[in-house]
């Protein structure tokens, strides 16, 4: 199956933090969309390595993903190595992304900004004829994304775009609470957590609603770019009634 927007995040939950509702717009359009957790989360506080999981697969429930995979790798300790690029360059390859979404460059968790760069490498090496991956032991064409985004999780970072998530706003957040050991939830006793607070949520509806506020709707998400994004006309660009 071909993915049209493929999201790749550190841990399970950065993608519903970040970019869920982009991949819900994306899905009304009629777009195909996945998930790649590059980990398990197992180093998180609350919870443990089979619970995430289980949240991951209510949340994929959710946001009616074609996708949802976990490569496996350390919580904390991955490497933006040869063998994980590899590894992203199969799924890359597999799945046929035109658009790549993943962790902002600079984040408060340190594997958020080290994911970037190891999905954003990977991207680029697809596209390299000479690099040889394999799937079921046939060769894979090499692919190379059109746009690699990064979306913004924690930090107030300037995007370079801000998508209107209005109509699919609820069903983010909804995505988000299925993850239970991690976000507040009254009936979990488990160590506070820098997101376990109410205020934490409070906080993820109120910076939608600043980014909504700049473009004139009510929720939105940011995203950066490296690559510069072209548009054919004018009318390419939705106006808001501010």
């Amino acid at each position: 199956m071909k993915i049209d927007v493929l999201a790749f995040g550190a841990h399970p939950d950065d993608i519903e933090l970040s970019c869920a509702g982009l991949l819900l717009v994306e899905k009304m359009r009629g777009k195909t969309i996945g998930v790649v957790d590059l980990t398990a989360g197992e180093l998180g506080s609350r919870g443990t390595k089979h619970t995430r999981m289980e949240e991951a697969a209510a949340s994929e429930k959710i946001l009616g993903l074609d996708l949802r995979i976990n490569l496996g790798f350390e919580d904390g300790f991955f490497q933006n190595d040869k063998a994980s690029q590899l590894k992203i360059i199969e799924v890359i390859r597999k799945y046929q992304p035109d658009i790549v979404l993943c962790n902002a460059v600079s984040d408060r968790h340190p594997d958020h900004g080290k994911g970037a760069k190891l999905v954003e490498d990977a991207a680029f090496l697809s596209g390299l004829l000479k690099i040889e991956t394999f799937y079921l032991g046939i060769q894979q064409a090499a692919w190379r994304p059109t746009y690699v985004f990064n979306y913004i999780q924690d930090r107030h970072l300037e995007p370079d775009f801000v998508v209107d998530i209005s109509d699919v706003f609820e069903t983010k957040m909804a995505a988000i609470k299925a993850y239970k050991t991690q976000f507040f939830n009254s009936n979990i006793e488990a160590p506070q957590t820098y997101i376990s607070t109410p205020e934490f949520l409070n906080l993820v509806t109120y910076n939608s609603q600043l980014l909504g506020k700049r473009i004139g709707v009510k929720y939105a998400e940011g995203y950066q770019s490296k690559k510069t994004i072209g548009i054919k006309n004018l009318d390419s660009i939705i106006q808001h009634n501010t």
